[in-house]
């Protein structure tokens, strides 16, 4: 399960340009149409916290974790810098035990699609359902399956530049039909500015791609109320265009 290892000190570059604000308002949209004056809310898979700064600077009580270290070293320096109270921990989402109940679970970015075997996405359905009161609601985003069927994943190159390197990052997809996965086999060339030094750095992070029915069976395992899911582009109904969705879940 442990990807972004050295892709993580690239992360923040690559997404730099990332709408994290306007993702966060749908996600403050979302928390107030569907749940009942949800307050707090930890993030399952945090990354390095943009999403939690942006929650918490709408006044929403923020924790975050993530397996990744590096990823989490890079969250708490961040909201040190800028003063922000959100506490970001080392941890492995399908297996987060909290003493601390919380109005909401969010997980985004497609965390959920990490999780490939039915067993680690009940286990983590299961850790959500733990960190939250009765009532609480659990918000996540996947790849969703009629969408990413009927536009399959393509080879994707994409280049951006800072103040000591260029980075290149080349994105293979090989499909798995049986297993409804998708590994995406990154390659990332760092090229130093001044000295033209080329690092190279390859990861394969393994991405399931998810139908509406097998995760209320999930949902229902763990003992959620599947409220809706929608487009995360429109946040209207999915289609066959939706390549990726929402899903919003009750505790009971």
């Amino acid at each position: 399960m442990e990807v972004f290892q050295d892709y993580a000190y690239y992360y923040n570059a690559f997404y730099q340009d990332k709408d994290y604000k306007g993702e966060a308002a749908q996600i403050d949209l979302l928390l107030k149409k569907y749940g009942e004056n949800v307050k707090s809310v930890i993030s399952f898979g945090c990354g390095t916290g943009r999403h939690e700064c942006e929650l918490y600077n709408m006044g929403y009580q923020c924790s975050g974790i993530d397996m990744s270290e590096l990823m989490i070293e890079i969250a708490r320096k961040h909201v040190y810098e800028e003063g922000k109270n959100i506490d970001f921990f080392v941890s492995d989402i399908r297996e987060h035990k909290s003493q601390v109940k919380f109005d909401a679970v969010i997980s985004l970015f497609h965390v959920m699609s990490y999780q490939i075997g039915n067993r680690d996405i009940l286990d983590a359905f299961s850790a959500a359902k733990n960190c939250l009161r009765r009532g609480g609601l659990f918000l996540f985003d996947v790849w969703y399956g009629p969408g990413v069927l009927s536009d399959k994943p393509a080879v994707r190159v994409r280049e951006i530049d800072n103040e000591e390197n260029k980075l290149v990052r080349i994105a293979r997809p090989v499909m798995h039909d049986k297993e409804n996965m998708v590994d995406v086999c990154y390659e990332v060339l760092v090229i130093n500015q001044k000295t033209n030094i080329v690092k190279k750095i390859e990861e394969t992070h393994h991405m399931r791609y998810f139908f509406r029915p097998e995760l209320e069976y999930f949902l229902q395992q763990a003992g959620f109320e599947l409220i809706c899911n929608l487009d995360c582009n429109t946040l209207e109904e999915t289609d066959y265009g939706s390549w990726t969705s929402y899903f919003i879940a009750r505790a009971v």
